[in-house]
């Protein structure tokens, strides 16, 4: 009975599919899609390892930053020498870019030719092998009849792992390829051919760009399609590159754009990351390697040496040392390449037939010898048509007399050894494509994959296997793989026109971007020049451009302010009504807010003023409040000449306004005269202010240093406490009269207001006033006219007050998008951005808002943000061009902010020599969307104040509620001085 089984099993084996023999045989290499979704899991862990300064020493992927920064547009342009250094021969090429006859618009015409390197080089010294390569570009010069006078610009190619401090600049970090040329490595290979160049005398020759081959063949695809941002090689090596975001790159500095980081990908797996993957075959083939994982013995000594000091069993050192961990070096680049494919599936061969499963267990001496299957071999075995045949003439060239179903058995194990290699590639490509899916927050993704390489050009399969997988794994994403036509040759080249073309961009940019930049010197002449203009406005016949405008308020609050005032706010394109209420030193405030239309903003006054009682109508009414008879305190910030507190003389609109009989025209009596035709409500109108009025009284409220008032948003101003004497426009006899010394001491304790404020001058009453500079007219009379721009300029001719608050349109948010807005159409008609597209869009304007600038120019926008900002506007940007929007933004804020400075460091300065101060300690209380949220003006103002006026302590206070809150101050503290 038992012989009947036997012989069924035997003829159950005989009739046996050989591939589901090989299958069971190699089931640790058949990886389910699972599987795979964890390796490119670990993968991306460990390229954020080898991204991180804190973690690259221990990652096994080194993730070379290339210092390549930008992949080819399309506009590339010149002549260009290159050298290919990565195997047994090295080639010499000159490369056009779009130049020469019978270049078309974006081709590239190449001559070249291959020099053999002798063997005796491989190990030499490494002066001798470049020497030689040196020699023989000359020779390629003479050959070509090239110039050798004119300076060549040249990219080099060198596949070898290097770690790169710039573009021009490669510390070798490991030989490779049979290459072992001595005192090279850990020094700069760039400076090492620069060297050599120089020693071969009679070239002019500027190395431009060092590049691995793998972001050359990225390169090369993206000059043809732009999209190509990831590069892959899949041939005797292994590797790939792709664009990283420069904020993650902690090796390098800066956070701005896109960097290549070149993944070095073939260690993944050194530090046992894909132990549970790896079969005896594949350790095998590492101890056969010429650099197998016993090499880092040293390290395994050093190891077992810490072990021993520690106390530690022997035998538990020497279990550490024999794991798989320590046997491994370019672990997934031996799962993967071409240098290793064919041995893998020699060694299975060898073990099956050793096994008696092939060949009736016969083994020949041919397939017991490394190297007699190559990755051709493979390849072969998988043809559509010829494959079978092909493995049948394979394995008889080994001696080997294969059946039938040892060929459909062999053919298929170099199936199951190839299609493990494309899918882990594809798991390799997939933690890529994730990392740049997730750094750009993007659902889905459409990008192309650069592939060069021998077995992704010559396996009949593999491309398609390796398609497929991606797309399983990342359903996703839309992934194109383009083929590199010209090798990574034409790649370095491009590199070197893609380096001109930004060194020459980020020149003309910067000529432009240096035109608002002041220096020291400058800030100082203007600090003067306001300085001048400030002192001018205070004579009583001033022709100053500088207004100084009185406004009758004397004092600051003390803290005693009670009762409930009604607050109006009209500054823009909204108006603002508010009930403050004033108790023990606290306030609560109610508002609502009501839009102005254009048609009243640009109608006439009456209607203007019809619409803003309206508005004060609905709002009493909705607080309940419409027969109560409130003070009130009216801001309106426009410049106005008064000859008291509730008056005010329109001098002229701004901001947009241009309603018509307002300009000469008392505003307190146009809006009473409103009022009275409503007949539904009363006020008592106590206090016209400005702006910048209301925000110092607002932030004296809380801070009693607080004597400055400024205004940095929509417009810009600025007021503050000057001596009474200073003020000769005023007519003295006016001011509040003076009181006896003991009688005003007597008033200050019985309102225990000493902690409060500070005391007033000796036996008066008051000694200041608050001045409103109106110092948006500095510039006026032509006195800012070396720093202004072409820019500005045209943007004053296209204003509505042209010539006039030239200050102000330098320095105001109504203005710096335009501003922005009008350097960027500049630079794209020169085709310096925006690929020289100029959309209808960026000729709008007022388009280009200033709150994108704050949104620009803030740290927490990456530049997909930024890009997306410049999406909604109609502009199409490169990360390249969003760099540049984001430099000009900065350009015209900061040197905003700078102006700013300079004009609050003429006026603190003056406070305190007024004062006969050494040292001044003041307040500023400042309100304005470009203060508040712009994210680096504030700063910059600051440090320029402090630079300008370095004897002055000056502390900014931000207004909470604005000025409409300091209005309702204004008439408490106009209604306390009509009952002192």
């Amino acid at each position: 009975m038992f012989a009947v089984h036997l012989i069924s099993f035997f003829f159950s084996k005989l009739q046996e599919d050989p591939t589901k023999k090989v299958d069971r045989f190699l089931h640790g290499m058949r990886l389910h899609d699972d599987q795979l979704g964890d390796i490119s899991a670990r993968f991306q862990a460990e390229m954020k390892k080898g991204l991180s300064a804190k973690s690259n020493a221990a990652a096994a992927v080194k993730m070379l930053p290339t210092h390549v920064c930008s992949t080819p547009d399309g506009s590339e342009k010149g002549q260009f020498l290159a050298l290919d250094l990565g195997g047994s021969k090295f080639k010499v090429l000159q490369v056009k870019v779009r130049e020469g006859v019978g270049i078309k618009k974006g081709e590239v015409a190449m001559e070249e030719k291959i020099y053999p390197i002798p063997k005796e080089l491989h190990a030499g010294r490494a002066a001798e092998l470049f020497d030689h390569v040196s020699e023989s570009l000359k020779d390629f010069l003479h050959e070509k009849k090239i110039s050798l006078e004119k300076k060549h610009p040249l990219a080099f190619t060198f596949s070898f792992p290097c770690e790169q401090a710039s573009l021009d600049q490669g510390m070798l970090l490991s030989w490779s390829k049979n290459y072992r040329a001595r005192g090279l490595q850990g020094k700069d290979v760039v400076q090492a051919l620069r060297e050599a160049i120089d020693r071969t005398k009679g070239m002019d020759v500027e190395i431009l760009a060092m590049v691995n081959d793998t972001v050359a063949t990225m390169m090369t695809c993206g000059f043809d399609d732009q999209c190509c941002e990831v590069g892959l090689i899949i041939g005797t090596g292994s590797n790939a590159c792709y664009m990283e975001e420069l904020r993650h790159i902690d090796l390098v500095e800066g956070d701005e754009g896109r960097m290549c980081v070149n993944t070095e990908w073939g260690a993944f797996g050194d530090d046992g990351a894909l132990n549970d993957f790896v079969t005896e075959f594949d350790r095998d083939v590492d101890a056969a390697s010429i650099n197998p994982g016993k090499q880092m013995l040293g390290k395994q000594l050093c190891l077992f040496s810490c072990y021993a000091a520690q106390n530690v069993g022997h035998i538990s050192a020497l279990l550490c040392l024999s794991s798989p961990h320590f046997f491994f070096n370019c672990r997934f680049e031996k799962m993967i390449s071409g240098m290793y494919l064919g041995e893998l599936v020699r060694l299975v061969v060898l073990k099956m037939a050793k096994l008696g499963l092939l060949f009736d267990g016969r083994v020949s001496d041919a397939l017991r010898t490394k190297g007699k299957i190559t990755t051709g071999d493979v390849a072969a075995m998988e043809e559509y048509k010829t494959g079978l045949n092909n493995t049948k003439n394979i394995l008889i060239q080994l001696d080997l007399t294969p059946s039938l179903d040892d060929c459909i058995a062999v053919q298929h194990i170099g199936t199951i050894v190839s299609f493990r290699s494309s899918n882990l590639v594809a798991a390799g490509l997939a933690a890529i494509l994730t990392q740049i899916k997730q750094n750009r927050n993007l659902e889905g993704l459409r990008i192309t994959v650069g592939v060069d390489g021998t077995v992704y050009k010559t396996h009949p399969q593999y491309p398609k296997r390796l398609h497929k997988v991606v797309r399983r794994l990342l359903p996703e994403c839309q992934v194109r793989f383009v083929l590199s036509d010209s090798g990574s040759s034409k790649g370095a080249a491009l590199v070197a026109a893609v380096a001109q073309r930004l060194a020459s961009l980020r020149r003309k940019v910067e000529e432009t971007l240096a035109l608002f930049k002041i220096n020291q010197d400058q800030l100082q002449l203007v600090k003067g020049r306001m300085r001048e203009r400030l002192e001018e406005g205070l004579k009583s016949k001033s022709t100053s451009t500088i207004k100084m405008l009185p406004s009758f308020v004397y004092l600051t609050p003390d803290g005693t302010e009670r009762g409930k005032y009604l607050a109006l706010d009209l500054g823009g394109t909204n108006f603002r009504a508010m009930l403050v209420r004033f108790k023990k030193q606290r306030y609560r405030l109610y508002h609502k807010i009501y839009t102005i239309p254009l048609e009243f903003m640009q109608g006439t006054g009456e209607e203007l003023f019809d619409h803003l009682a309206q508005c004060i109508c609905d709002f009493l009414d909705y607080m309940g409040l419409k027969k109560a008879r409130l003070p009130a305190g009216f801001t309106f910030s426009f410049p106005c000449e008064q000859a008291a507190i509730d008056t005010g003389t329109l001098v002229t609109w701004t901001k947009g306004f241009k309603a018509t009989d307002c300009e000469g025209h008392d505003v307190v009596n146009m809006l009473q005269e409103a009022i009275k035709r409503r007949n539904e409500f009363d006020l008592d109108i106590v206090a016209l202010i400005n702006d910048a009025v209301g925000t110092m009284m607002s932030c004296a409220y809380e801070d009693p240093q607080c004597e400055i008032g400024m205004i940095a948003g929509t417009g810009t101003n600025l007021c503050y406490m000057e001596e009474l004497k200073n003020i000769e426009k005023i007519d003295q006899r006016n001011v509040p009269t003076k009181r006896d010394e003991e009688t005003h001491e007597a008033e200050e304790d019985k309102q225990n207001a000493g902690a409060n404020k500070k005391k007033t001058e000796v036996n008066s009453v008051v000694s200041k006033m608050c001045i409103n500079t109106e110092w948006g007219g500095l510039g006026d009379d032509g006195c800012l006219d070396d720093i202004i721009t072409s820019f500005d300029v045209e943007v004053d001719k296209n204003s509505i007050n042209q010539g006039k608050q030239r200050f102000e349109k330098l320095t105001s948010g109504m203005y710096l998008g335009e501003i922005v807005r009008r350097v960027l159409l500049d630079l794209t008609r020169r085709g310096l951005l925006f690929k020289g597209h100029v959309t209808e869009t960026l000729k709008t304007p007022g388009i280009f808002e200033t709150k994108y600038l704050s949104q620009i120019e803030s740290d927490r926008l990456a530049l997909l943000q930024v890009r997306s900002i410049l999406q909604q506007l109609g502009l199409l940007s490169t990360c390249h061009d969003s760099i540049i929007v984001k430099a000009v933004c900065g350009a015209v804020s900061r040197r905003a902010a700078q102006l700013c400075g300079a004009g609050l460091a003429a006026v603190v300065d003056k406070i305190r020599e007024n004062r006969k101060l050494d040292h001044l300690s003041i307040t500023v209380g400042i309100d304005g969307a470009l203060y508040k949220l712009h994210p680096r003006f504030s700063q910059v103002l600051k440090e320029t104040v402090r630079d300008l006026a370095p004897q002055c302590d000056v502390t900014f206070l931000p207004s909470e509620e604005g000025s409409g809150k300091g209005a309702a101050l204004i008439a408490a503290v106009a209604r306390r001085k009509q009952e002192m």
